[in-house]
């Protein structure tokens, strides 16, 4: 499709947790829309393949690569200073590195709830700031944060899951107002079970699977694609009057709860 409405030739993409699942199929949808991306992760070897694959699916377009863990506000910072080295501008920023431990509220160690809001929420926060001015470079941008729909209901995920969701949702809200002005906006996508790594410990087991899929309109489990779908929609020209909104991608979850 040649039209610009569209398209995003000329732009540049960061995408976070980008080595697997959803950042991956991100990454490789923001390419197609002709996004060049920067790819980020911690493990070396899996973004590595990540960014070769990009490179080979998408040999027009470029696709870098940085390691590392976005729960040290260090290499948040590291990252920056890379972006900056690279002189490449930003004009698309998609937070979607996370992370979780299922247990039941009183098991969590101090420690582990700790952590699941410093990589969920705040280092997605810090990554709004730091992107900020790079952002603002621009006549329009985007971030689209990768929530949840346990931000927005209960789910089994556990409850400091879903509480830094639910503040990743309202996060979104309070920068799509106050950077409006900017010309940034801010969206968040709030998937439902999607087929990935770190779901399939869960789906493997055939009751709660059946379950899940009772529960969900469309009687399936999600693909990163169609998550993807709907950030690389976000982040297009076409959806130019869309901020402050969280898309659910839920097969129609939702509308009934667990």
């Amino acid at each position: 499709m040649n039209n610009p409405r569209w398209r995003l030739d000329g732009q540049v993409a960061l995408v976070t947790g980008a080595s697997a699942g959803i950042g991956r199929a991100v990454a490789r949808e923001l390419l197609g829309f002709g996004s060049d991306v920067l790819l980020v992760a911690r493990d070396p070897d899996h973004l590595e393949d990540a960014r070769a694959e990009c490179e080979d699916e998408f040999p027009e377009r470029i696709a870098r690569a940085f390691a590392g863990d976005l729960a040290d506000d260090q290499t948040r910072r590291e990252l920056f200073d890379w972006i900056e080295d690279l002189d490449c501008g930003l004009s698309i920023l998609v937070n979607n590195a996370g992370t979780n431990q299922r247990k039941p509220t009183m098991d969590y160690a101090d420690d582990e709830w700790r952590a699941l809001f410093e990589l969920n929420l705040f280092a997605a926060f810090e990554l709004c700031r730091y992107a900020y001015p790079l952002l603002t470079r621009h006549a329009a941008s985007s971030i689209v944060n990768i929530g949840s729909v346990s931000g927005a209901t209960h789910v089994r995920t556990g409850s400091p899951y879903g509480m830094s969701k639910a503040a990743l949702h309202q996060l979104t809200k309070n920068l799509a107002c106050e950077w409006a002005e900017d010309g940034v906006r801010v969206n968040a996508v709030a998937p439902w079970y999607i087929r990935t790594r770190r779901t399939s410990p869960a789906l493997a087991d055939p009751e709660y699977y059946d379950e899940v899929v009772e529960r969900t309109p469309l009687q399936r489990i999600g693909e990163p694609e169609e998550v993807a779908a709907a950030v690389a929609f976000l982040c297009l020209p076409a959806a130019s009057y869309i901020t402050g909104e969280c898309v659910a991608v839920d097969g129609g979850f939702l509308r009934y709860g667990f």
